[in-house]
């Protein structure tokens, strides 16, 4: 790890936490050169995840694709950053739960879905949208009435 000031390689970890619910680790670092202080995050990695897509090509899982993906849906929605990263982990527990090297875009499209529905409700019905292909207003109305339905009844 380099310095961000002096860009040495000469550092030492002075402190590790357990960060993200316990999947991360954040280290507070000190550079030997210089003495500036800085923190790192080391988060799994998903590897080796095939991602087959709806016209059968199969392309490798792509984090960032899927970040851009849900940031896109909750577009000028309130959120927060700590929040966002526990649900992008939580869909990736949902990938490495299935216990395959392959999953289908529309199982992972699913995955998405269900976690976003407890999210945030804006940003579940713009990505279903998308996702499922909303073909017109009343597919919409239909979508948004059974989340309707399923807020009553947990009331």
């Amino acid at each position: 790890m380099k310095c961000p000031v002096c860009n040495s390689s000469d550092n030492k970890v002075v402190d590790s936490r357990l960060s993200g619910g316990g999947f991360s680790i954040r280290r507070r670092r000190h550079c030997q050169k210089c003495d500036f202080r800085f923190s790192t995050i080391e988060e799994m990695e998903i590897l080796d995840l095939i991602i087959i897509k709806r016209d059968g090509r199969r392309e490798n899982y792509n984090r960032d694709k899927l970040v851009r993906g849900i940031v896109k849906s909750l577009e000028k929605r309130p959120y927060l950053e700590e929040n966002f990263q526990k649900l992008i982990r939580g869909i990736e527990r949902d990938i490495q739960k299935k216990g395959s090297n392959e999953v289908t875009s529309k199982q992972l499209g699913e995955m998405v879905i269900k976690r976003l529905k407890s999210f945030d409700q804006v940003a579940y019905i713009r990505y279903a949208s998308v996702y499922r292909s909303f073909k017109d207003a009343k597919t919409f109305q239909k979508e948004l009435n059974r989340l309707l339905k399923e807020k009553n009844d947990k009331k």
